[in-house]
């Protein structure tokens, strides 16, 4: 993986932090089939604290580790297995555009997700 694990573990606390907040309020199936729910979601704490750090620790990170996060999350999330890791990691950087961090924290369980990855991946 060139994404270093204390980096994912750092995004995974602060996503954490910031979808425990009672007015974050991502549903698990959206009320709409657009992507537009999530936008608006976020776009209401644009300015809460956590989720500027963790959305600008996804930004800074580079366009191949942004799709190795991408990758790791869909592992975690059961869409792929660990010897598919090549073929998530492909289909991420197919999928890649510049809203990473929208996307990941748009995701309801996107820190457990990233977790389970890192344990898929033998990390503890």
């Amino acid at each position: 993986m060139d994404l270093n694990p204390d980096t994912v573990r750092f995004i995974i606390d602060k996503a954490r932090e910031f979808h425990v907040k009672e007015e974050v309020t991502i549903p698990e199936e959206p009320l709409s089939p657009s992507d537009d729910w999530a936008r608006q979601i976020l776009a209401d704490h644009a300015d809460d604290p956590s989720y500027q750090e963790v959305k600008a620790t996804i930004d800074d990170l580079e366009p191949d580790q942004q799709v190795t996060l991408v990758a790791l999350m869909w592992l975690g999330r059961g869409d792929y297995a660990a010897d598919e890791w090549d073929n998530a990691v492909e289909n991420a950087q197919d999928s890649w555009n510049e809203r990473t961090a929208e996307y990941l924290l748009g995701t309801p369980l996107v820190a457990d997700y990233l977790s389970e990855g890192l344990d898929e991946l033998g990390y503890d």
